[in-house]
């Protein structure tokens, strides 16, 4: 069960629900894999918000996960972790050098269980390879976007993306969004699914858990004064009467493309938007 529920003691109990921590094998993370993680709340280097909503929360030490996990790595998986900068869990892997790393763990990864990373690895699950020598169809996460970058895509709790065919020196990958992208053969990816996949599930149930994350909260353009959001002002009445939503800073939304980086639309198969369009 990935889920626990609270009894309901109190009204912010009833239908509250947490992670169960009883897959978690260890309580403290290796001291040599952990940094202070200092909290800027939102703000840049002279001190004015660029992210809204921020601020406050429980403090937390970052854990150093190993993206790459360098080829020919033959390890051992001693301890499952749980991590408060992600939603999933990590693994704590210990090489051949006797030295210690941190992964991601994968849906199914114990303690006790051998991965390995490299062009003759095995294919099973936890394992890592170059997506040249991973057959079509498998499911895959951790996956790099440049060879020797480090994993960037499908690294949350239950991600995962599917090695759709090979063509060239491109890979077609299925991303968990629906869009389908084209990634260099030698870029490398963990075989398998992120595991943690009920984190979604989670009901908070109150405000006070949302502000333990470092999250404060949010106001509606419409119910703001006509000066601070192009939403505000009027009589009371609902937002609309021929208005477009729009940003605090007048940015249009709902539909408007803001992407900027277009020099990347050429890995692009299918866009997100026309795989949910099906």
């Amino acid at each position: 069960m990935a889920i626990k529920a609270y009894k309901p003691t109190t009204p912010a109990r009833r239908g509250m629900t947490t992670q169960d921590m009883s897959t978690i094998t260890a309580k403290k993370p290796v001291k040599s894999l952990r940094v202070v993680k200092n909290r800027i709340n939102g703000r840049n280097n002279q001190g004015r918000i660029t992210v809204r909503h921020r601020g406050g929360g429980a403090r937390k030490f970052y854990r150093i996960v190993d993206f790459k996990l360098e080829s020919g790595t033959t390890a051992v998986v001693e301890q499952i972790e749980y991590d408060p900068n992600r939603s999933a869990r990590i693994a704590r892997i210990k090489d051949d050098n006797n030295s210690y790393h941190y992964i991601l763990a994968g849906k199914g990864m114990k303690v006790g269980k051998k991965i390995s990373s490299g062009d003759e690895s095995a294919i099973a699950s936890g394992n890592r390879l170059p997506l040249k020598n991973i057959p079509a169809g498998s499911s895959i996460y951790a996956i790099e976007m440049q060879p020797g970058k480090g994993a960037q895509i499908a690294r949350s709790a239950g991600a995962s993306a599917t090695l759709m065919g090979k063509e060239g020196k491109f890979a077609q990958l299925r991303m968990p969004s629906g869009e389908i992208r084209l990634v260099n053969l030698d870029c490398t990816a963990s075989l398998g699914v992120v595991g943690n996949e009920q984190h979604q599930n989670i009901k908070v149930g109150k405000a006070g858990r949302t502000r333990r994350k470092g999250i404060r909260p949010t106001v509606r353009g419409v119910v703001m004064n006509a000066a601070d959001h192009p939403h505000g002002g009027g009589d009371g009445g609902r937002h609309g009467s021929g208005k477009d939503p729009r940003t605090p800073w007048g940015q249009k939304t709902l539909g408007y493309k803001t992407r900027r980086r277009k020099n990347t639309n050429q890995f692009i198969v299918k866009s997100r938007q026309a795989a949910k369009r099906r």
